[in-house]
């Protein structure tokens, strides 16, 4: 390889690099070893997409049970372990099993195959990407870690 190419390629791999340093943490896992943190990545996707008035940031937004207040500081204790209200027997996330918790489920549309009701989350916005959905399945599968 000439001394230009070697040189062309480290420049390439020095922006690329850069680059991820402000790329969105809602597409990849920030954590040691590529692990998803639940504050780092998985609060920031409920934060600009779930915790608003009138959806998931108040405690008015679940009657008739738990409150699924998506809210930085009050998510994690809302949703891990946590039956839903909408389908009783499954919980909203099931540590260590993305397919069995329902709030995956919701995110994905596939709620209703699984006995659940109500519309796609979140609801009246565009769905979550695929990656951000992925973010958070990988965090359910690897036991919803605080």
């Amino acid at each position: 390889m000439s001394r230009r190419a070697r040189g062309l390629a480290s420049l390439l791999l020095a922006g690329a690099l850069f680059a991820g340093c402000f790329s969105d943490r809602t597409t990849g896992p920030s954590g040691p070893g590529g692990t998803v943190s639940f504050a780092n990545d998985v609060q920031p996707i409920f934060s600009g997409s779930c915790a608003f008035s009138g959806c998931h940031g108040t405690s008015n937004a679940n009657p008739g049970g738990k409150p699924m207040v998506l809210a930085s500081g009050q998510a994690y204790n809302n949703i891990v372990g946590v039956f839903s209200v909408e389908l009783t027997t499954m919980q909203r996330i099931q540590a260590g099993q993305p397919n069995n918790s329902y709030l995956i489920h919701k995110i994905q549309g596939s709620h209703q195959s699984v006995g659940g009701s109500g519309g796609r989350m979140p609801l009246g916005s565009a769905p979550l990407s695929q990656a951000q959905i992925d973010l958070i399945r990988s965090w359910v599968a690897n036991g919803a870690p605080r």
